[in-house]
């Protein structure tokens, strides 16, 4: 009998995670329980995907304040600091902050405008026509940006970040300053000592920093990258992509875990013999029509994987054939004509115009959007996700 049911994505619930847990016996436990609960079976390239968040947990990847503001003295020094291009949040960076402080006497906070990197907005364009503001040349400091905009609060937080941040500087210890810019090396204007805390940009404003002067630049990636008195650490991201566990602690971003993906899709082989496909998971690329905030705080959406999901999509757009190559059949002609041409697609449909509206992105950062979607990051308890069906096509 033909299917009649495409992709679909499961959220699996499974037992609150702990330091030390087992995480790939419980990931394949649960994902077995919730089949013979739901009456469903596993597939060939089914996709497991786990959360960062108790990958993170159960390895203790955990860190305090303490930590952060040790390791910040020590790499750039305790004096005036410059921390550019935070994003607003006091989930993933308010707690960063106060520990960037705490290891600081000064900060010079420059915030960028209208927005954040990942769109949470502290104005509006057309606040920005109105005021005669030019966002990328112009650098404003605390009086002037009151003056113009007065005290405005993030429109799903209620929070004004501007004056939320101040605070928590100065409750850490330290001096503020605060000024809004756009170019990187205005910094320099204010302290030669920086931390850049852009995600994605990171890489490009350490080396436009160092190009125009600056002393020591440290991305977020670079602090906590190593153990700081036993605290936890990620050696490639540092403090990026990290989240407020308690008032005084974080958790970071997972640490390797590429053992452990392949773990779990050994365990599913040997329970099932099924061959699937396993990642973690973070923050998805999506943007919000209303708010206009991208998720992508996280560096990547997907830090460990197994090869299956390696590459891009390699489809072909249905309306495209149904509107052109096949414009002239219907039914089960054109039914039968459209299976054809995806049987006979080439390898790599780069360029042909038959592909074009395909979503051109990673399968990885695809997949891990829909699991994030379907997962949430409230009180669902799914922080596993099965996706089956999602390598089909209208040809299975």
């Amino acid at each position: 009998m033909e299917r009649k049911v495409g992709t679909v994505s499961r959220g699996i619930r499974c037992p609150i995670i702990r330091e030390g847990d087992d995480l790939a016996k419980i990931v394949v436990d649960s994902v077995l329980e919730a089949a013979k609960s739901e009456g469903f079976d596993l597939r060939d390239r089914d996709v497991i995907s786990i959360t960062e968040s108790i990958v993170a947990r159960a390895q203790g990847n955990y860190a305090s304040i303490d930590a952060i503001a040790k390791d910040v003295k020590e790499k750039l020094g305790g004096e005036t600091i410059g921390v550019i291009f935070p994003i607003l949040s006091r989930n993933r960076f308010a707690i960063c902050l106060k520990g960037i402080a705490m290891g600081a006497k000064k900060v010079v906070l420059m915030l960028s405008y209208p927005s954040d990197e990942v769109g949470n907005a502290l104005l509006t364009y057309d606040q920005l026509d109105e005021a005669g503001v030019n966002p990328y040349s112009d650098v404003l400091s605390l009086e002037k940006y009151r003056e113009l905009f007065g005290y405005g609060v993030h429109e799903f937080t209620g929070v004004d970040y501007v004056d939320y941040y101040s605070k928590l500087i100065q409750d850490a210890g330290a001096e503020v300053e605060i000024v809004f810019a756009n170019q990187a090396k205005e910094i320099l204007n204010y302290a030669d000592c920086i931390v850049n805390c852009d995600i994605h940009t990171r890489v490009r404003t350490k080396r436009i920093l160092m190009e125009n002067g600056a002393k020591v630049v440290c991305g977020l990636d670079d602090i906590l990258n190593t153990s700081v008195d036993g605290s936890g650490y990620n050696t490639r991201y540092g403090l990026l992509g990290s989240n407020k566990s308690t008032e005084d602690t974080i958790k970071l971003f997972p640490k390797e875990c590429q053992d452990l993906v392949a773990n779990i899709q050994t365990q599913i082989l040997n329970e099932t013999g099924k061959h699937v496909e396993v990642m973690v998971y973070g923050d998805g690329a999506f943007k919000d029509p209303q708010g206009k905030i991208w998720e992508l705080a996280d560096p990547v959406v997907s830090p460990a994987f197994t090869s299956g999901l390696v590459g891009t999509p390699n489809e072909l757009k249905l309306k495209y054939l149904a509107d052109n190559d096949f414009k002239d059949l219907s039914g089960e002609a054109l039914k039968e004509a459209i299976a054809n041409s995806i049987k006979k697609k080439d390898a790599d449909l780069v360029g042909n115009m038959a592909s074009q509206g395909t979503t051109p992105r990673q399968l990885t950062d695809l997949i891990g959007s829909l699991c994030d979607l379907t997962s949430g990051s409230g009180d669902k308890g799914t922080p596993i996700v099965l996706v089956q069906g999602y390598f089909d096509n209208f040809t299975d």
